[in-house]
């Protein structure tokens, strides 16, 4: 991968986590928690929500491999029992950092579709890249692994007796997804699964 094509992909990830981030925030203040806007989370400044680890190292060293960028930013705080009806409230605000990953990737995705610009062009490698990189962070953030967004879901589904066994998970859900990782959750499950949705969106037979 090229120096261009690299600083694309990590300007792309960047405001893309940052934009999840607020997404959870949000939502989670629209339905009765202010714990994200009383830390001054609903910002889309990226300094505020970016992570050593998950925004930086991780998806640095999977780009210089030639793998897309995948990796977190800090969670926003969210207080579950402020919500006005915790467990459905709490699967709205998992759903919505991926949904708005969703809508990025589609709206990356119009100007390659309509033939504003080829796709091998800067513009379109940019969109190309805006493409890929939402809909991995969206796909990988629904893996109910906890902290991920999918682990919250699940938890607004299971009964409170399970909800605590299941959470206990957490302290081990990052050696887990890097188990999942090496054993090739991304090069045989995420990408090709990205890869039929990017010929869906562009418009690819």
């Amino acid at each position: 991968m090229n120096l261009t094509n690299m600083l694309i992909s990590v300007c792309i990830f960047i405001m893309a986590v940052a934009v999840h981030e607020v997404a959870h925030g949000w939502t989670a203040f629209r339905y009765g928690d202010s714990t994200a806007s009383d830390a001054g989370r609903l910002t889309f400044n990226p300094l505020v929500h970016l992570d050593l680890v998950g925004s930086f190292i991780l998806p640095l060293a999977l780009i210089l491999l030639g793998v897309p960028a995948l990796g977190w930013a800090k969670p926003v705080p969210v207080n579950f029992n402020n919500l006005n009806h915790p467990k459905k409230d709490m699967i709205l605000v998992a759903l919505a950092g991926p949904i708005v990953n969703i809508i990025m990737a589609i709206l990356f995705s119009i100007p390659i579709r309509l033939n504003f610009f080829d796709e091998y062009s800067f513009l379109g490698k940019l969109c190309f890249n805006g493409i890929i990189i939402n809909l991995i962070l969206a796909i990988f953030n629904m893996i109910p692994v906890p902290p991920l967004d999918g682990s919250r879901i699940v938890t607004g589904l299971l009964p409170w007796k399970y909800v605590f066994r299941y959470n206990k998970l957490e302290p081990y859900g990052f050696i887990i997804l890097l188990i999942m990782l090496w054993g090739g959750l991304l090069q045989n499950v995420i990408l090709p699964f990205v890869g039929s949705l990017v010929s869906i969106l562009i418009g690819v037979k």
